[in-house]
C-alpha cells in the first residue's frame, strides 16, 4: 500500500478508529486464547483449530497494519468544508438518470470509506469522478466499466 493521502469524513475516521481499537483490544485476545486452546490439543502439525486460529491471527495483524497506515495518512474532511454550490467530498448529491428518470442519492467519500450498499461512493469511482466539482443543474456523462455512457443531472447538493 502506498503512502497516498486517504480522505475521510469524521464518521469514516471514527469507524476506522473503532475497528482498530476493537482489533487490538478484543480480537487479538480472542485469537490468542484460541491458539492457546488449540495447542492444548497436542500435535499442532495436523491441528485444524490451530491452523485456523493462526490464519485469523495473520489476518487481524494485517488489518491492524492497514488501518494504522490509513489513519497515519488521513486527511479529515470537516463538515464546514462541505459546500452546497459544488459537489465535493463529504457532500450528499441527488442525481437523476437522464435516460430512465430515476433519482439516486449519493454521499461522496474517500475510497477508504466507500460503501455502495449505503450509497457512499468513492471520489475515485466513475460517478464520483464525473460529478466532483460540478454544480447543481449540470449534466455529466459517466463512462461505466461495462461500456457505454450514462448521463446524470445533478438535482441537489447538500451537507
Amino acid at each position: 500500500m502506498s503512502d497516498k493521502e486517504v480522505i475521510l469524513t469524521q464518521d469514516g475516521l471514527k469507524k476506522l478508529e473503532d475497528e482498530l481499537e476493537m482489533l487490538k483490544s478484543v480480537k487479538r485476545r480472542e485469537v490468542a486464547e484460541r491458539i492457546k486452546v488449540a495447542i492444548g490439543y497436542g500435535d499442532i502439525s495436523e491441528n485444524s483449530e490451530y491452523e485456523d486460529a493462526k490464519n485469523e491471527q495473520a489476518f487481524i495483524e494485517g488489518r491492524i497494519i492497514t488501518l494504522e497506515k490509513l489513519l497515519r495518512n488521513a486527511r479529515i474532511i470537516n463538515s464546514d468544508e462541505i459546500v452546497t454550490n459544488i459537489v465535493s467530498i463529504g457532500a450528499t448529491v441527488i442525481v437523476e438518470d437522464m435516460e430512465f428518470g430515476d433519482t439516486m442519492e449519493y454521499t461522496i467519500v474517500g475510497s477508504a470509506e466507500s460503501n455502495p450498499s449505503q450509497n457512499k461512493i468513492s471520489n475515485e469511482s466513475p460517478v464520483g469522478k464525473a460529478i466532483l466539482g460540478k454544480q447543481k443543474g449540470t449534466t455529466v456523462d459517466v463512462s461505466v466499466p461495462a461500456g457505454g455512457v450514462i448521463q446524470y443531472k445533478i438535482l441537489e447538493i447538500k451537507k
